[in-house]
């Protein structure tokens, strides 16, 4: 026990001595790239806009806290589709897969893919498009992690993700890492608390032919001038949260209360919480409220707000047992994000426990 309790204050010690480095900052808003990294493609989190560092478990913990991939029984499928700022024609695809190795390790693997549809090629001369010509950008990342439960109460995670961004003739890639670590306690396990830092990793550069001009030469030759892009920072956080679970009626209903802060490198920081029921882990609905510093003046001016979220968000879910008691599990979850402009985020996820 004492090994574990000293495990568990060097990991948190650490996550708070670095705290200060990632404090949020709105004069560097617009400044880092890669920030589908801080888009969360999983429904049963998104119905909880996030708050849910301290209690989200499974494959969803890859985009959330690492350490929650810890408590995948066996093996974990999931699918979710994601219809990001409806209207805008962008949409999310997210597969991860998980699997148990050991008494207390867990192996996931997660892949996210991002879809504007086609756009149109213009240039200078053909600021409208140039003949119908079009071109698909792609935005891929792919993840692998790593969590080990030390005990029953402490779950300790750790993530590489791969990024990678084009279109037909530039591109940019680079690699971030993730760690996390989730604490149990209480008589019934009811008490939780979480720490995740996310996307520490290398700067990106964009590169490509799309990034040579060809020009002509004071002696009349042509040349090929390649102009070198400015590098980018990733959008780095940190995440801390706590949860308290209410159980009720012999543990047949179960009501938790989460509170959550994210210090954001590149913007203003978040601060929020979340509630979700569950009968019997079968039925479980959600709402969470994400809050950021000017919000409640962006319904006057949306300036005030450093994105297009304002703040409520609600989901619902189902956990269906295909078998008998212990057998797979077939679960769908639904979540929708308020947004001002565009009508919402809407995600759908289908996740399947073997």
């Amino acid at each position: 026990m004492h090994r574990i309790n000293t495990i568990f204050c060097l990991v948190l010690l650490t996550f708070l001595s670095t705290s200060t480095a990632w404090a949020g900052n709105s004069d560097r808003a617009g400044q880092a790239g890669a920030t589908e990294l801080l888009i969360n493609p999983w429904a049963a989190s998104g119905g909880l806009h996030g708050m849910n560092t301290s209690t989200v478990k499974g494959i969803e913990a890859m985009r959330g806290n690492t350490a929650g991939l810890a408590f995948v029984d066996k093996t974990q499928i999931a699918f979710a589709s994601t219809k990001w700022l409806s209207g805008s024609g962008v949409n999310l695809n997210a597969f991860g897969f998980g699997q148990r190795i050991g008494e207390s390790g867990v192996l996931g693997i997660n892949l996210m893919s991002v879809s504007f549809g086609e756009v149109a090629v213009t240039t200078n001369d053909s600021p409208e498009g140039t003949s119908g010509a079009t071109y698909r950008p792609q935005l891929l990342n792919i993840s692998v992690g790593y969590a080990k439960s030390f005990s029953e109460s402490i779950h300790v995670g750790f993530g590489i993700t791969m990024v990678n961004e084009s279109i037909s003739d530039v591109r940019a890639s680079g690699v971030c890492m993730d760690m996390g670590i989730q604490y149990v306690t209480g008589k019934d396990n009811n008490i939780h608390f979480g720490i995740a830092l996310r996307n520490i990793g290398t700067p990106m550069r964009f590169s490509g032919d799309g990034l040579s001009t060809k020009l002509n030469s004071a002696q009349g030759y042509l040349l090929t001038v390649d102009q070198r892009a400015e590098k980018f920072e990733m959008p780095s956080q940190l995440n801390i949260g706590a949860a308290y679970d209410i159980l009720l009626a012999q543990k047949v209903h179960r009501i938790t209360l989460m509170g959550n802060f994210t210090s954001n490198s590149f913007t203003k920081d978040f601060i929020g919480g979340g509630v979700e029921y569950s009968l019997k882990d079968m039925f479980m609905l959600r709402a969470g409220y994400r809050y950021e510093k000017g919000i409640a003046n962006s319904v006057l001016d949306p300036n005030e707000r450093s994105s297009a979220y304002t703040g409520l968000s609600a989901g619902v879910g189902f956990n269906v047992p295909l078998k008998k008691e212990g057998g797979p599990k077939l679960g769908i979850d639904y979540s929708y994000r308020a947004t001002n402009p565009y009508a919402g985020t809407h995600t759908l996820g289908v996740m399947v426990n073997l």
